[in-house]
């Protein structure tokens, strides 16, 4: 997999990248102290008090007291590096425990609670690191941090029962609102991002198989729940759209 590094120029991910060995000889040159998870995390420092803009190898260089020619004894260019900071942010995101580790737990929120948790937690790394939404754009998220964010999403997916065209329209709905929020982050309120959040989540509801639907709401603390959808004895929408009343002749009206 290739991706863009610089305008008219192609690069292969840092995480698929055989990067070989350095003969002994030149190991024992290498500066001492230093090693990429050091680095890496001295990146996520740099970009979160620079930003992506200002970052460069020898502003890194110089917080870590090195030169900047000692960094690539243990990554190949800058991107490879911001791409491996971008892991490292990502592995903040507080990923749901799965259907049978909450119910042993005591956790009855359901797939749509855990999915709650999962984008609230997504939109506080984005909060926390802004230069991780154009990152997320610019690189692949192959990361071991950004594939187990994915096959949580996916486990959450799996339990709403959808499958085929819903499941993949689902997958693409929270993707893009995930991602999307990136660039309002710091300017929409919390209180808009959970009513967004409450208003997908009962669009995929509505779409979910008869007994999927979980009734349950959000953990303490976490949101509005429900918010401005009412649910009957059957478990479905009974307004269609958050906070959207239906007329009887199915006209939209002033809610």
């Amino acid at each position: 997999m290739v991706t863009a590094a610089d305008p008219g120029e192609t690069r292969t991910s840092v995480w698929l990248a055989a990067r070989p060995a350095a003969p002994a000889r030149r190991r024992s040159e290498a500066p001492s102290g230093l090693d990429r998870d050091r680095i890496t995390a001295a990146t996520v420092r740099l970009l979160d008090a620079d930003g992506l803009a200002r970052f460069s190898m020898r502003r890194l260089a110089a917080g870590l007291g090195v030169t900047a020619m000692s960094l690539y004894w243990y990554v190949d260019t800058k991107q490879d590096l911001l791409e491996l900071a971008l892991d490292r942010a990502l592995g903040e995101v507080r990923l749901p425990a799965a259907a049978a580790e909450g119910a042993a737990e005591g956790g009855g929120a359901g797939w749509p609670g855990r999915l709650q948790t999962l984008a609230r937690s997504y939109r506080r790394v984005l909060a926390d690191h802004p230069w991780v939404a154009p990152l997320t754009a610019a690189y692949p998220n192959i990361g071991p941090h950004a594939r187990a964010f994915d096959a949580a999403l996916q486990r959450l997916l799996d339990a709403t029962g959808l499958v085929d065209a819903a499941r993949t329209g689902a997958h693409l709905a929270v993707s893009q609102f995930l991602h999307g929020c990136g660039g309002t982050v710091r300017r929409a309120p919390e209180g808009d991002f959970c009513l967004a959040l409450d208003v997908l989540i009962a669009g995929i509801e509505a779409k979910a198989p008869a007994g999927r639907a979980s009734t349950a709401q959000a953990p303490a603390g976490q949101g509005t729940g429900r918010a401005g959808v009412d649910r009957s004895g059957t478990g479905r929408p009974t307004t269609g759209r958050a906070g959207v009343h239906r007329s009887r002749t199915g006209r939209a009206g002033a809610g």
